[in-house]
């Protein structure tokens, strides 16, 4: 017999105790609160899924760790499916912008989450800057590498290159020349003598021991990825 249940769309419901989150079954969700989004169809037990988007309280006060192992695995944090019976009715305890506005933050401190390892020297960097704003980030970079590099340094070609430079030729990196917001922060390099601006996400330290080559590699590894 299929099962029905009083709830509708947009009733605040709380989650029971004893239920661990389906993705990681370490983490309780006992009393994670938020608003059914949607109900959906019948599992394979006949129970009712319910999608349910959190509140922003409960957003607010998700375990720092649960966030980025959603963004390394491209799952939503920001909602649930559960069934039914994993869940009561509750009174609502904000508004629906307040939500929006928790959400917003979140995003900005886990949006580089997914990059694995180079994560937490990149959040640090582009830290409170809208991950969309793709100019103020390549600023927020440009700044970093003013007080990190240390200058001049040799570097290498990645890619395809640009004539005359091509891949694998070696250059000396002089300075920070401009941010363009094609191509990123550019850099004065020196090749066979003479000088030319070229983008740094295109470039590789050569000295991997040396800190310049890390905090190149976190911003090339930012960049190919925004």
């Amino acid at each position: 017999m299929k099962k029905t249940t009083n709830l509708k769309i947009g009733d605040s419901v709380v989650v029971k105790d004893g239920i661990k989150c389906p993705d990681m079954e370490s983490l309780s969700i006992a009393g994670w609160q938020g608003r059914i989004l949607q109900i959906l169809d019948e599992a394979d037990d006949d129970e009712i899924l319910i999608d349910i988007d959190w509140d922003s309280i409960t957003l607010k006060s998700m375990p720092e760790y649960f966030i980025k192992q959603c963004e390394e695995d491209s799952l939503d944090w920001d909602s649930m499916v559960l069934g039914i019976n994993d869940v009561e009715p509750t009174k609502s305890r904000d508004k629906e912008k307040d939500v929006e506005s928790a959400i917003d933050e979140l995003v900005k401190l886990h949006a580089w989450d997914f990059l694995g390892e180079e994560c937490p020297s990149i959040s640090k960097v582009l830290k409170g800057i809208d991950p969309d704003d793709t100019y103020d980030c390549m600023k927020a970079w440009e700044k970093h590498f003013k007080k990190v590099l240390a200058f001049p340094f040799d570097a290498k070609v990645t890619g395809d290159g640009e004539a005359p430079l091509r891949s694998g030729n070696r250059v000396q990196v002089n300075n920070i020349a401009t941010v363009n917001d094609l191509y990123g922060v550019i850099v004065n390099v020196t090749f066979n003598g003479k000088k030319y601006a070229y983008p740094l996400c295109d470039l590789e330290v050569i000295d991997k021991k040396s800190p310049n080559y890390q905090n190149v590699q976190d911003y090339v590894v930012w960049f190919a990825n925004m």
